[in-house]
């Protein structure tokens, strides 16, 4: 048993799912398999329970979980300590956030990062932001580029980067330039699945009392840019991924004065919050 080997049944373990794994680790499908029969030959004891739909951990497959948790925490630790003695970190730190983020503010971020400290392993996964916080708590990352919101968990800490304002957009060939000429009776509106858009918009509509129409929930702030590109209707999207967005000269965009934004910022387990490494780049977000 070896760390690559801990950290590949770990990660499925939080997945289970093999292709899904496979691509964020790195490895091809048929070699994660060996990996984990390898594992299993080892222990003695089938790890997971595998069928057409699903994976499932056994009870030895969770106490093995919660040992490899123990012991790669551990080893980072340690790689951690051992680099501050020489005052170079090494190591490897998991980062998340969506795709917008990965083009707006991540990359000065990781410019400075890697400026001070170039020995250390970034691994960057890119998603949904709505799954950021959940990212962070089930320890599928170390580190996200996450929003602040009302309900956000006292078990993480937060520290901002950027205020993030919304903005409401419509297709460029409806012509409607002002909030005032919108019929709220006709028009259909694209919402975000989850996440602080979707709930600052409804809390916005209910203060307006306005009863949308809407015309699908979609996953993603990038997708609804698109949707409205494409003259499917109207929505409320954060500014800066319109800013990012290729089909931004497509929208009209639509400043709505009594609208709130949401601080975005980096967000990580107030436990892991003095580790060496994550505590290097929270040391950059509030310089």
């Amino acid at each position: 048993m070896d760390f690559r080997s801990l950290k590949l049944f770990v990660h499925l373990s939080k997945t289970l799912h093999f292709g899904q794994t496979a691509l964020a680790m790195h490895v091809t499908a048929s070699t994660l398999s060996r990996v984990i029969q390898r594992l299993e030959e080892e222990c003695q004891c089938a790890l997971f329970v595998r069928n057409n739909r699903s994976v499932k951990l056994t009870y030895e497959g969770k106490k093995l979980l919660a040992f490899g948790e123990q012991t790669l925490q551990q080893w980072q630790e340690l790689q951690a300590d051992l680099s501050t003695t020489k005052q170079v970190l090494r190591g490897e730190i998991k980062m998340y956030c969506s795709v917008t983020a990965s083009q707006s503010h991540l990359p000065a971020l990781l410019s400075q990062f890697r400026q001070f400290h170039p020995h250390v392993d970034i691994r960057l996964t890119t998603g949904d932001p709505a799954s950021s916080i959940e990212r962070v708590l089930s320890e599928q990352c170390d580190i996200a580029i996450a929003i602040h919101t009302d309900d956000y968990p006292g078990e993480l800490a937060f520290s901002p980067i950027d205020y993030i304002p919304l903005v409401l957009i419509t297709p460029r060939e409806f012509n409607v330039a002002t909030i005032e000429t919108i019929d709220w009776q006709t028009q259909q509106v694209i919402l975000p699945e989850q996440g602080p858009t979707r709930t600052i918009v409804q809390a916005w509509f209910r203060h307006q009392s306005i009863s949308p129409s809407i015309y699908a929930s979609v996953g993603g702030n990038e997708a609804i840019v698109s949707m409205v590109a494409l003259g499917c209707g109207i929505g409320f999207v954060p500014k800066v991924v319109l800013d990012h967005s290729q089909l931004g000269s497509k929208v009209t965009q639509i400043q709505v004065a009594d609208l709130p934004g949401f601080q975005l910022g980096l967000s990580c387990l107030k436990a892991k919050r003095h580790h060496p490494l994550i505590k290097a780049m929270l040391q950059l977000a509030l310089n």
